[in-house]
């Protein structure tokens, strides 16, 4: 597994690069870390973030976009944010399945600490 960090900057660069390589592609939307103690201000993010790894891990040439939605502040109450408007984003931890078409099939916040829904998940 490839793992690259992206940002609101770069993040249609960075999918359009890894769509194109014909490999399986996730993006993960998370809490920004926190640097006092380098984990995400979102604890569901921390507890998922492991899990969505070793779930994807297996995966052929997959590759992970990392998407953080910045500060606990800039993301929650904040119907306005690039990532909730794009992608209709409602919850943090989300993890997509990107093709050519754009976001596919999701899984959403505690979905993405189950082990069986994520295993299913990546290997569909």
């Amino acid at each position: 597994m490839k793992a690259v960090r992206v940002n609101l900057e770069n993040f249609d660069a960075e999918v359009n690069k890894a769509v194109e390589t014909g490999n399986p592609v996730f993006v993960l939307f998370f809490g920004t870390e926190v640097p006092e103690t380098s984990e995400s201000w979102c604890p569901d993010c921390v507890i998922a973030d492991p899990l969505v790894r070793k779930a994807i891990i297996p995966v052929k040439d997959a590759i992970l976009l990392e998407a953080p939605v910045g500060g606990r502040n800039e993301w929650k109450g904040n119907t306005t944010h690039p990532y909730r408007v794009r992608f209709n984003l409602s919850a943090i931890p989300t993890l997509f399945k990107w093709t050519q078409a754009g976001p596919g099939e999701r899984l959403v916040e505690e979905d993405c600490a189950n082990i069986e829904k994520l295993t299913k998940f990546v290997e569909n």
